[in-house]
């Protein structure tokens, strides 16, 4: 499915969903918000017909995220990390989710946990991801 401003793609059991935005650093408008909220209908589908799909729901905690809907975020991320404790990008995700509530030691957690999860112990993207928000947030407040 595709929308203004991100794409949703559901590769079998693998939910991607990708920011179209490159003329604008993928920066977020009131149109990313809508498609987001769109995204969320769909994927909410996704997950009631797939509950155990962890990348449904790690995309659709992601969306809700994107809203600002912390909440649901949490309980959608944890619920891919039950079905699969080492999604990596449930943990990426929870992670940035941990750092938009101020809670640092909370994302350092799943840091560790994706450097345990990442094949080659720490060298993957998600990992590198996760450690250069938490450099980038631990840098602001110095």
């Amino acid at each position: 499915m595709s929308y203004e401003t991100i794409q949703l793609e559901m590769r079998g059991a693998v939910c991607v969903l990708t920011l179209n935005r490159p003329d604008r650093l993928n920066a977020l408008n009131v149109q990313v918000a809508k498609d987001f909220k769109a995204a969320v209908g769909h994927l909410t589908k996704a997950v009631q017909e797939e509950p155990k799909n962890a990348d449904a729901q790690s995309m659709l905690g992601y969306s809700y995220r994107k809203l600002g809907t912390f909440d649901k975020s949490m309980e959608h991320y944890q619920t891919a990390l039950k079905i699969d404790s080492n999604h990596r990008s449930a943990h990426e995700y929870l992670g940035e989710l941990y750092l938009d509530m101020n809670q640092p030691d909370n994302a350092d957690k799943q840091l560790a946990a994706l450097k345990k999860a990442c094949p080659m112990f720490g060298k993957c993207e998600e990992y590198e991801d996760l450690k250069k928000e938490i450099d980038a947030y631990k840098a602001k407040k110095k």
